[in-house]
């Protein structure tokens, strides 16, 4: 068996924090890095496409392509990157620091490995891998260009998203911002730079997102190395059964999340293509502006994560409960700012992407639709997180499967084919709709066993003895 670690004083100090400090405060002390972190990364996203615009119709297109390769990348990053920070805070939460490092260290390995199959496949199969993403005869040319070094990024994606998140599930988020904020803000600079100075074109675009999340890699691998958490050691690296069934249990619902995720955004290209490649840019667009929309959710989220899982395994499971409270209050009023915002101004934020009265047409419409639905996104998304953190796979997974694919995918389908262009933009909205109707009543029945639990943990307790 192995042996706990000893718990210094900064992490009893970081333990402390995470089971007794005000639940508002705590939650926005983690939400504020992340939030952060999430809105620089949608930001820089962005960037691209607006650089990327000026190019033409086609090239923007590309960029909308690309986007399901994307999230394909980060859904296995998050796989790793929560698979092990929920057991590492799980462990934290039970002063265990020595299998908080051996689980740390070998998702980081494991990641690595994964993300270079990804690499070599990707690159054997460049054109058909563009063209099963939906990109039409035009669109091609410019999707094989921005695809290659997406595909040369992956591994430095992939390893930042995990150290990021596993400085977060410590509770240093702040620290994780720094280093992916830094990869964003140059990439940001180099995009104009290398697309029109050294008129690079597309892939200019993309070189400077691989540079960025080489950056945000090494800065990261840096900060984790001294940081006042777990440090990771190669020869603590192990694949024991133990530790990989704990990050396949822990980082699935994330892996089906963004991954049912990818498959949604190749279904919807696939649809819109048959509309031409005004409706492929104009929906590309869109998903990006409520990725950084959703942003603020993920952050807040994210913020709550390292809450529920530290206190879950310190058995403070009012905490659990009323942090989850708090939290959906507080991405709810933000995302219905928002998206109040984005609805009386989509034409306008079109239009900066591309200016293209088609396109303009299109994704204002979608923009406004899908943001009526967004603040419902709130229950949705923290049930998911909640449920992932507690270990609670099965559910996490139905949830993330309603909203993302189990409705919006034969949605997309069914209502283009009996209301064209208007079913395409409806399908997103009422998507997310139907899931916030499925995740009510799993996050209600959770937390009826939440109460049975602490109700068996306080008559079990010596102090009622």
């Amino acid at each position: 068996m192995e042996e706990k670690g000893n718990m210094g004083d900064e992490q009893e100090k970081k333990y402390l924090l995470m089971t007794e400090a005000p639940l508002e405060k705590l939650v926005l002390k983690l939400a504020g890095p992340a939030i952060i972190t999430m809105l620089v990364t949608s930001f820089y996203n962005m960037t691209d496409t607006y650089f990327v615009g000026n190019l033409g119709t086609s090239a923007s297109g590309a960029i909308g392509i690309s986007m399901s390769l994307m999230t394909l990348i980060q859904a296995c990053g998050h796989f790793f990157g929560q698979g092990s920070g929920n057991y590492i805070a799980r462990a934290l939460g039970t002063k265990d620091v020595e299998k908080a490092e051996r689980m740390a260290i070998t998702a980081l390995s494991a990641s690595v490995i994964c993300s270079l199959g990804i690499l070599l496949v990707g690159l054997i199969n460049l054109e058909q891998l563009a063209r099963w993403l939906g990109s039409t005869d035009t669109i091609l040319p410019y999707a094989k260009d921005y695809i290659r070094f997406i595909l040369v990024g992956a591994p430095f994606k992939m390893g930042s998203i995990v150290l990021s998140v596993q400085l977060r599930f410590q509770g240093n988020s702040f620290i994780g911002m720094i280093g992916l904020v830094s990869g964003a803000v140059l990439n940001i600079a180099l995009d104009p730079l290398l697309i029109y100075a050294f008129n690079i074109g597309i892939s200019g675009a993309s070189i400077a997102t691989a540079i960025g999340q080489g950056a945000s890699f090494f800065l990261l691998l840096i900060y984790m190395q001294r940081s006042n958490g777990i440090r990771l050691s190669i020869c603590k690296t192990t694949f024991k059964i133990h530790y990989l069934k704990n990050i396949v249990l822990g980082g699935a619902p994330s892996l089906v999340r963004q991954g049912i995720g990818s498959a949604a955004t190749i279904c919807l290209n696939l649809v819109a293509k048959g509309y031409g490649d005004a409706a492929v840019a104009a929906m590309g667009i869109v998903d990006r502006m409520a990725h950084f929309v959703n942003s603020v959710l993920l952050g807040f989220s994210q913020g709550y994560q390292p809450v529920c899982g530290f206190n879950f395994g310190a058995k403070r499971f009012d905490r659990v409960q009323k942090g989850f409270y708090t939290a959906v209050k507080m991405g709810t009023v933000c995302l219905t700012a928002l998206s109040f915002i984005c609805i009386i101004t989509a034409p306008n934020i079109v239009s900066l992407f591309r200016n293209d009265q088609e396109v303009i047409a299109i994704g204002a419409a979608a923009l406004a639709y899908q943001c009526y639905s967004l603040p419902f996104n709130a229950w949705s998304s923290f049930s998911d997180m909640c449920l992932q953190s507690v270990g609670k796979t099965k559910g996490s997974i139905v949830i993330a499967l309603s909203r993302r694919g189990l409705f919006f995918i034969p949605l997309i389908f069914v209502l283009t084919h009996f209301w064209g262009v208007l079913g395409m933009q409806l399908a997103r909205p009422v998507a997310n709709m139907m899931g916030f109707i499925i995740a009510v009543p799993l996050q209600l029945r959770f937390f009826t066993e939440l109460r049975k639990m602490e109700t068996f943990c306080q008559s079990c307790s010596p102090i009622s003895q």
